[in-house]
């Protein structure tokens, strides 16, 4: 291969809209994902489906996690399309008062969004038209304006969310329905067939709107150039440029190198900043004490209850209800106050999952499980997490990977007011569940870094964030990093379509020739023309 206009590493949802944008303008691009394809048929609706189960959660770079003073070990995501594969597809914008974030959540971290709502909403628009997302317009009491209908109608509920939705409206909440990223209407694509292996599963039958098969395809057609099973391990810098990226060919098992004019990185919240780190450039960034820093996830929690009487009994997706009452706050919680969060609809786990995962001393007891995974539904509380310079990633040059990358170390516990929050939510949850007619609770708290984002942020100050607002890394002039890294703060909603419609401004300003002059990256005080937040948003728009 020859040197490219653009490299993008990763293909999740910062690589895949960003990657459309340049490939839509004529420029040869290359993408590299550290994953394999994954394979669609009948197994996926099999217990191993679930992604923990197959070979996309891998230990072959672990990272290491230090908590309180346990250390324990875990794997790592990686597949073409990213997390899109195995989300649910849950795609929901962020609040138009969550690009102003409260005190309460920013604290002195110094997170800033340097643009609003209505700068991103356009993009959001086009996320949603290229995501095939299906939801009902004006149905959410906290849905910021918009400048467009969903592109497809929401679905009709099942039974068991119509019940749901029913208890909760006679406890004065206003549920709405969950915009999907599902095709439902057997076009382009077969339509969703309401099965229960959803959310961690990849869809049998792609009707999923995941990006591997519903955007690559097409992009690949017009130009793009995907290398899966391709591990980037150092961005090659001279001077102010990046100029290669070395990698690693996982199925030659051989190093090699590709050069362009431009660098997209997009490996997610904890790949994005180790690549930056094994590659040494915080050196080069006026803010670079604070790249991997500010790591946040949400203070996520489920809750489950067994409903004698549940309509349905798990035979249909019911992950179709969102409640956003105590999104800005719950006049009944006492422990804490301002912002909360989201509640939404839960499947219960396949019955044959959790037969096939139960402990050992508890297999006697899988008919038991059996008999009453049909009549249990659950609810999914997610709260606001505080952005904390103590939560962070950092490498360990001492353990590298067998690729040569140093390992990853995540450093992160949830605030005290982050898990009051969570708390307040999950009240919130244990009661409308109770009043469905709910009995034999199980609440579980969500430990993974599914929702992980922040730790290469972007703003308008040079000191506290390493990205300018274009993404650009300070202090390099080529390299952007696109992905839930950029967040400042995450809001209280699932981060996929945010990152989408950032992706999009960002690559459609690089394809235009749209930004601003880069800053002077040795100057570590205001840069030479500060422009607002007015300003930015002025210079964002399609001309």
């Amino acid at each position: 291969m020859g040197d490219f206009d653009a490299i993008v590493i990763g293909s999740g949802f910062g690589g895949t809209m960003a990657a459309h944008e340049l490939v839509e303008a004529g420029l040869s691009v290359l993408m590299l994902e550290r994953g394999s394809r994954v394979t669609r048929g009948p197994h996926n609706w099999e217990p191993r489906g679930s992604i923990d189960l197959t070979p996309h959660y891998s230990f072959e770079s672990p990272y290491r996690v230090e908590n309180n003073g346990r250390t324990t070990t875990i794997g790592a995501y990686a597949c073409v399309g990213g997390p899109s594969v195995f989300y649910g597809g849950v795609s929901l914008r962020l609040r138009e008062a969550d690009f102003e974030p409260a005190p309460e959540i920013t604290g002195d971290s110094g997170a800033a969004w340097p643009y609003r709502y209505a700068d991103l909403e356009p993009y959001y628009t086009r996320a949603e038209r290229l995501l095939g997302v299906a939801g009902e317009t004006g149905d959410d009491p906290t849905e910021p304006p918009r400048s467009a209908p969903y592109p497809r109608p929401a679905p009709p509920l099942t039974e068991t969310p119509r019940r749901i939705g029913r208890i909760g409206r006679e406890m004065g909440m206003r549920p709405y329905s969950l915009p999907l990223a599902i095709n439902y209407d057997a076009h382009p694509r077969p339509a969703c067939v309401g099965c229960t292996t959803c959310d961690t599963f990849a869809c049998a039958i792609s009707a999923k709107n995941d990006l591997a098969t519903g955007m690559l395809p097409d992009l690949i057609a017009r130009g793009l150039a995907l290398r899966p099973e391709t591990i980037a391990v150092r961005l090659v810098t001279r001077g102010r440029r990046i100029t290669a990226v070395e990698c690693v060919d996982k199925s030659a098992g051989r190093r090699i190198v590709f050069k362009a004019r431009l660098f997209l990185l997009c490996a997610g919240a904890l790949g994005s900043p180790h690549l930056l780190m094994a590659s040494g450039l915080p050196a080069l960034n006026p803010a670079g004490d604070a790249i991997g820093r500010y790591l946040t996830r949400h203070a996520n929690g489920m809750t489950y209850a067994c409903i004698p009487d549940l309509p349905d009994r798990g035979r249909h997706f019911h992950k179709q209800l969102g409640f956003n009452d105590y999104y800005f706050g719950d006049p009944g919680a006492r422990e804490v106050s301002g912002k909360l969060g989201s509640i939404q609809q839960l499947q219960a786990p396949p019955v044959s999952l959790v037969s096939a995962n139960v402990p050992l001393w508890m297999k006697p007891f899988a008919r038991l499980v059996g008999l009453t995974f049909p009549r249990v539904t659950g609810l999914l509380a997610m709260a606001e997490d505080q952005p904390r310079p103590e939560n962070q990633v950092t490498i360990d040059r001492l353990r590298p990977d067998g690729f040569g990358l140093p390992q990853l170390v995540i450093r992160h516990r949830h605030t005290g007011r982050d898990e009051a929050a969570r708390r307040a939510l999950l009240r919130r949850t244990r009661r409308l569940l109770s009043a469905a007619g709910g009995r034999f609770f199980y609440t579980h708290h969500i430990t993974t870094f599914s929702h992980a984002a922040g730790t290469v942020r972007f703003g308008l100050d040079p000191k506290t964030a390493p990205l300018d607002p274009w993404c650009r890394l300070r202090g390099v002039e080529n390299l952007f990093v696109v992905d839930a890294s950029f967040l400042p703060t995450g809001g209280g909603v699932n981060p996929s379509l945010t990152i989408a419609a950032n992706a999009l401004r960002v690559g459609e300003a690089i394809a235009k020739d749209r930004l601003p002059a880069l800053e002077d990256p040795t100057c570590r005080r205001e840069p030479r023309t500060r422009l607002t937040s007015r300003s930015w948003a002025v210079a964002s728009r399609p001309s």
